[in-house]
């Protein structure tokens, strides 16, 4: 069963899903923490030139199945044109402002 995004519970979690599901990259970026990292499977990656290539041109989607960790851990169906969908976790890092300072994705 699919959570609402506007019912996430961490409001940078919800704000990053928001803008992900929107493709409003100038929202996502302001959801950043300067010098934010990400990685993807492990790897640690160029924060913008993965947003880029699997998020905003490729059409990236969420749909939330399952939360924990206060908000900052999902299991979520991620589809992008690239790769088509598959089930993903997400895990975040939030800093005392709000933003997000990393995230880390991969297949769950």
């Amino acid at each position: 069963m699919t959570i609402q995004t506007a019912k996430l519970s961490d409001p940078a979690v919800r704000a990053f899903v928001t803008a992900v599901n929107s493709h409003d990259r100038e929202g996502f970026m302001t959801l950043l923490a300067p010098g934010a990292t990400m990685a993807d499977d492990g790897t640690d990656r160029d924060l913008a030139d993965w947003i880029d290539r699997e998020i905003f041109s490729s059409n990236g989607h969420m749909k939330v199945d399952n939360e924990s960790n206060g908000g900052r851990s999902l299991i979520a169906r991620y589809r992008n044109d690239t790769w088509g969908e598959m089930r993903t976790r997400w895990t975040f890092t939030v800093g005392d402002d709000g933003r997000i300072t990393r995230f880390e994705t991969g297949q769950a």
